[in-house]
């Protein structure tokens, strides 16, 4: 990579004061609490009774997605930097996306499938986050040899289990009882939600970076192409396995929003309030690649979303 372009992603930096962290935390709380509105206990009936998409969506995104990640970030070689390298490790290891929902059922995906996997990875996101983002992001380090220019990755495990807890445990909990005792309620403030979530985030991100403009924009082609190349793989590792097990079309299509959309604004927070990164030196390229996988995500979803509602229009158009 250019030492310049380089220098100039690493350079942004971005600081919240305790009460726009704490704004920022309860919005993505609230975010997932809109999420949960769509789970009862049905739900998980319904698809556990043929587990066999669960499972696969459960290891694309908790497994192959860090792993392949991780090797995509060894193959790229100097191309990217370390801290681009553990951005992108750091969204595989996140859990779906809140909005993965909202672009499964703009494809006809398994709906039900779709918020099954959104609470399972949420759930398990407590341990498997912090999990794979320290094993894959020090395998790195080391693999890459910089491992004698930055310290160690160390998980302050405390800190981030009760960030993911109180961020996503909650208010799984609280939208599923919602749910279950407020239906109509919960059917009224779903598409809402939704919308909020897609709004908030692309304005957290902008809010965020308005002071580091000049610098975000002078390396966004790069970061672009490397989001572009990472959330390719996402997708194509959700739609491959799908079909490399034969599961049914809608299913094929769940997972592929599923692995290809993920909760960066966890992400974000993550990076902005613990104390993952204390001691390291800059390392803007994490906070630019994590942020913009958000804004990101959302044009790939309904990009594949166009695409799988064409092949549906084709198919009608050819048996018609």
């Amino acid at each position: 990579m250019n030492p310049e372009i380089a220098s100039s992603i690493d350079s942004i930096n971005v600081t919240l004061n305790a009460g726009g962290m704490n704004t920022i935390n309860i919005v993505l709380a609230l975010i997932m609490y809109g999420v949960a509105l769509g789970i009862e206990p049905k739900t998980f009936r319904d698809v556990f009774s043929k587990p066999k998409s669960v499972i696969l969506g459960m290891l694309c995104q908790l497994v192959l997605l860090p792993l392949l990640t991780f090797l995509l970030a060894l193959a790229m070689g100097g191309t990217i930097t370390w801290t681009i390298a553990l951005g992108m490790i750091l969204v595989a290891s996140c859990p779906g996306g809140n909005i993965s929902n909202f672009m499964s059922s703009l494809s006809k995906a398994n709906i039900e499938l779709s918020v099954s996997l959104t609470a399972i990875s949420t759930a398990l996101a407590i341990v498997m986050t912090p999990f794979n983002f320290w094993l894959y992001g020090n395998l790195y380090l080391h693999a890459a040899n910089v491992a004698g220019e930055v310290p160690q990755l160390v998980i302050p495990l405390w800190d981030v289990l009760k960030t993911i807890f109180i961020l996503l445990g909650v208010p799984l909990v609280l939208g599923i009882l919602t749910r279950t005792y407020l239906p109509s309620l919960a059917d009224r403030m779903m598409k809402p939600f939704q919308w909020f979530s897609i709004v908030f985030f692309i304005a957290m991100v902008v809010l965020s970076f308005m002071g580091n403009l000049d610098a975000f924009l002078k390396c966004i082609k790069y970061i672009f192409l490397v989001v572009l190349i990472h959330n390719l793989l996402a997708l194509t590792i959700g739609f491959s396995v799908g079909s490399a097990f034969k599961v049914p079309s809608r299913d094929r299509r769940t997972l592929t929003i599923e692995t290809g959309i993920q909760n960066s604004g966890l992400g974000l927070v993550l990076l902005l309030g613990t104390s993952i990164f204390a001691g390291f030196p800059a390392h803007g390229g994490t906070l630019v690649i994590t942020a913009w996988w958000g804004v990101w995500h959302i044009i790939s979803g309904l990009g594949v979303s166009a695409v799988f509602n064409w092949m549906d229009a084709r198919k009608s158009r050819k048996n018609g």
